[in-house]
């Protein structure tokens, strides 16, 4: 068991799904139109051309000239075919099939180092099913940005994970030319390496210091029994020596506990970064070079997306947050929907009333006003019936008016539920770091689509402690549930344009 487990498990799948599929849709799909010919052009050596309507960056085509030149496989088509004749509708998407399976692999090396409990066993089954996340496994058959995007980000958090940093850096520079979003994964994982940094710096002084204690300690003891019994006023003074080293002890003991309130944990770790800012500087100084090259980018581009700026103008669509929470808390379903989270919710909420109804209030308030007044209805999301987000958003959302505001209370239950389950594993800090990065990623996004969850859904399920084999079983039945629905309905349900007067809609 292990990688090479995980690995041929994976390969299991994509091999021949990825051939079912370039056998059934060979011609390329949705938004393929845009992605295919680009990296074809790339592959004819024209890195001049850009398809205006293009919104992300060239990382990904870069990626696929990579596995087009050196996959072993093409090494026989290479002798008889142009290079550019080799990046067909079919090896384009093989490139996703290759990072789909290094993307497993990373996931099972991340989660036997966050959790260093689990054994191989365990940890191979746990990270098959997260391969089978409904959203990351359809896309691995298709070219698109999201399998490349997940598997560098993974890569940069891992290897932020064990402190290489430099090389973490250049990872985040990689994965933000492939999507620009994740510039903020960038900062989130620098705010995660400085985190995890500054508390085991923190853990060794609070070791040295209680070392050193102990041996001023031992060594007065030692001397204070060595004084005659009849010098009263030495023997007085060795032991306020004592007394002092006593009380230095027990601050150093009492140091050890992290405080519990979110405040008192940021006081910390403003006064560490500020001890501590040259080492924080050479660590995770790349980090912000990365992040400032990015920044004049914009101002040079004067937008965030490349191409078709119009249809993906920055927008205060705070409803996405309380989607995201929903939906990730549902493919988490065993985690947050049982009786006992619930109860456990419950009991934290009421413990210390009538303080803890304000929380609860304004949460409640929130999920009101971001789903009656900046909640979006993007004309593509009206326009094309060929994602689940159409259907919901006309028979559920649309349904009936009173249908989002009803949905608010299971919106601020998945988030409670969603900050109960992190902050068990996490500090304080470190979750809002999470939900303000999610935020800043999903907020300005007009249109509903679930792809843009991807990311900061894999951060949150790797960062919450699932010890039950069996929730994991459940979550798997429904991933691969899903995933069998959805794959036949994207090969034997067709779709064909009609036109209408004044619209444009793909019709099944």
């Amino acid at each position: 068991m292990g990688r090479v487990a995980v690995a041929v498990i994976v390969s299991l799948w994509v091999i021949p799904i990825t051939l079912m599929v370039n056998h059934i849709v060979p011609e390329p799909y949705m938004d393929e139109i845009f992605h295919i010919p680009q990296a074809q052009q790339y592959c004819r050596g024209n890195f001049r051309s850009w398809d205006p309507m293009i919104t992300t960056p060239p990382g990904l085509y870069y990626l696929s000239l990579a596995h087009v030149a050196l996959f072993p496989s093409m090494l026989w088509l290479r002798s008889s075919s142009s290079f550019s004749d080799l990046c067909s509708t079919a090896i384009l998407r093989s490139s996703n099939g290759a990072l789909t399976i290094i993307c497993a692999m990373l996931l099972f090396e991340m989660l036997v180092h966050l959790r260093p409990d689990l054994d191989e066993r365990k940890a191979t089954l746990y990270t098959v099913v997260l391969a089978l996340y409904p959203l990351h496994w359809f896309f691995s058959f298709l070219y698109y940005t999201d399998v490349a995007s997940l598997t560098v980000v993974l890569s940069m958090y891992l290897a932020c994970l064990k402190k290489h940093y430099h090389f973490s850096s250049l990872l985040g520079a990689l994965a933000i030319l492939i999507r620009q979003t994740n510039a903020v994964w960038v900062l989130f994982v620098a705010c995660d390496g400085a985190i995890t940094f500054l508390g085991s710096h923190q853990n060794v002084n609070v070791q040295l210091d209680a070392s050193d204690v102990s041996i001023r300690k031992n060594a007065q003891l030692s001397e204070e029994r060595s004084v005659p019994m009849g010098t009263n006023l030495r023997k007085r003074k060795m032991l306020g020596v004592v007394n002092i080293v006593n009380h230095s002890s027990s601050a150093a003991s009492s140091s050890t506990h992290v405080p519990a309130g979110l405040l008192n944990e940021l006081r910390v770790i403003i006064l560490g970064m500020w001890h501590l800012k040259w080492e924080l500087m050479v660590y995770f100084g790349p980090f912000l070079v990365v992040l400032l090259a990015f920044a004049m980018f914009i101002l040079w581009n004067g937008s965030v997306v490349l191409g078709a700026k119009e249809a993906h103008a920055v927008s205060p669509h705070f409803a996405q947050i309380m989607y995201f929470g929903l939906f990730s808390a549902l493919a988490m379903a065993p985690l947050h929907f049982n009786l006992q989270q619930a109860a456990f919710l419950h009991q934290s909420l009421w413990k210390r009333k009538p303080l803890s109804f304000f929380p609860g209030i304004i949460l409640l308030a929130a999920g009101i006003v971001s789903v009656h007044f900046f909640s979006i209805a993007h004309p593509y999301l009206l326009a094309d019936n060929r994602h689940y987000t159409f259907y919901l958003w006309r028979k559920v959302i649309k349904a009936h008016w009173s249908v989002k505001y009803l949905l608010v209370p299971v919106y601020v239950y998945s988030w409670l539920s969603i900050f109960s389950t992190l902050g068990k594993i996490q500090k304080k800090i470190w979750v809002l770091v999470f939900f303000l990065a999610t935020a800043a990623v999903l907020v300005p996004a007009p249109l509903i689509e679930f792809r843009y969850y991807t990311v900061p859904f894999y951060f949150l399920i790797l960062n919450s402690r699932i010890s039950d084999t069996k929730s994991y079983l459940i979550m798997g039945m429904l991933y691969i549930a899903v995933n069998i629905f959805t794959m036949m309905m994207f090969l034997f349900r067709p779709f064909h344009w009609k036109h209408e007067p004044g619209t444009q809609r793909f019709i099944w």
